[in-house]
């Protein structure tokens, strides 16, 4: 068996307890993860256990920082948590030959003083447990329950390859006017909202961002109308990064466009292709069909798959578009389905759901067959409405 290396590892398995929406969640995942339910149903806190792995981890971040990030433990909590209200993640990292090379879960509660308290810390490899708090020491000194092992340089070195892992989960949910205004952002690296995305192709080896642009130019010049190139520049004035794009035009030399006047279909689609070219680790999209031509977002799965091909690297993403499922090649166990209802939303493999799978081996689009299931039941009454 060849062993897994950090640049082929994914998510294989998620496990939760009483986090958000869900009382719990158990779950394989596949390489490709499509996310789908109805509004509110937990689709962005379903993504967002993903990013508290990689804040607990992150330059700055912390365990502490991470749920302060998100309001304290109260609002994390599930309002459907009974007796046993600790708040637990649990994930498996490997790949399809071994699925389970790592296992890591975390269980935290709050104190009388509402702090984030560490009430199980476990790390496996292999199947070996190599980690298990509380420990001893733990017991001696319970303010080391705090922070975990795994944020700490000084202990994680028998599982650093997992906090690496998780330190390279990338989220991607670009907001179009911060990448025309990026002063906004000013100081800020990696945002998930594009505030940085300029200079993030400005740090690029000059040789990868020609490849990279050059690789966009041609997706672009099938999805944009009279697209003809896209050139990197800096401001001689203020050294402001830049990207410029020329398009077909009456005048014999064409029309030359700055980001602050591309579309916000540009704009998406840009972040998209740039960071699908990326070789990082998982990365977590939210409904990357907005503004797009529905052509455009029936091929987006194809580019995934294209990716995943070159790279290894897991996709997981919400959506609620039938031309996105709509794939040939998407299969009903890629799809997560989540249900609300009063004990919690759930969590279900579309493969799981005989209606579906049956229409599916019928021949039906499986876009068809479970966006169905996520539309509300009473949508009708919207047409009652008067402003």
């Amino acid at each position: 068996m060849r062993k897994p290396t950090a640049s082929t590892f994914r998510f294989t398995h998620l496990y939760l307890e009483n986090w958000r929406n869900f009382a719990r969640v158990d779950v394989d995942l596949q390489k490709r993860v499509f996310l789908i339910g109805p509004n509110a149903s937990g689709k962005s806190n379903l993504l967002d256990v993903f990013r508290f792995l990689r804040d607990v981890v992150s330059v700055g971040g912390g365990f502490q920082a991470a749920v302060a990030r998100r309001g304290g433990v109260k609002p994390l909590r599930c309002l459907a948590a009974r007796r046993n209200s600790d708040i637990a993640i649990g994930v498996r990292i490997g790949n399809n030959e071994c699925p389970s090379a790592w296992e890591y879960e975390i269980r935290f509660k709050q104190d009388s003083q509402s702090l984030p308290l560490i009430a199980n810390e476990c790390v496996r490899k292999n199947g070996k447990e190599i980690l298990s708090r509380p420990n001893r020491n733990d017991k001696a000194d319970p303010q080391r329950l705090t922070q975990t092992y795994l944020e700490q340089i000084n202990v994680n070195k028998a599982f650093r390859e997992v906090a690496e892992f998780f330190r390279s989960v990338r989220y991607l949910h670009i907001v179009p006017q911060l990448v025309r205004e990026p002063d906004r952002s000013v100081g800020r690296q990696d945002d998930p909202y594009g505030g940085d995305f300029l200079e993030q192709i400005a740090k690029t080896s000059s040789k990868t961002q020609k490849s990279w642009l050059n690789k966009i130019t041609d997706a672009l010049k099938v999805a944009v109308p009279q697209f003809e190139k896209i050139e990197f520049e800096r401001d001689p004035a203020r050294g402001t990064p830049h990207l410029k794009v020329k398009y077909s035009h009456w005048r014999p030399q064409g029309a030359w466009q700055k980001e602050d006047q591309f579309s916000d279909g540009t704009l998406r689609l840009l972040g998209l292709l740039w960071a699908v070219l990326e070789k990082r680790g998982p990365l977590l999209l939210e409904e990357p069909e907005l503004s797009l031509h529905t052509e455009i977002v029936r091929h987006l799965p194809q580019m995934f798959g294209r990716m995943q091909m070159r790279s290894g690297r897991q996709v997981i993403l919400s959506t609620h578009s039938s031309e996105l499922l709509n794939e040939e090649g998407i299969a009903p166990d890629e799809i997560l389905l989540l249900m609300p209802n009063p004990e919690g939303t759930t969590v279900q493999p579309a493969q799981d759901i005989r209606e579906i799978r049956d229409l599916v081996r019928g021949g039906v689009p499986v876009g068809e067959a479970v966006i169905p299931h996520t539309a509300p039941e009473t949508a009708e009454q919207l047409r009652l409405f008067e402003g």
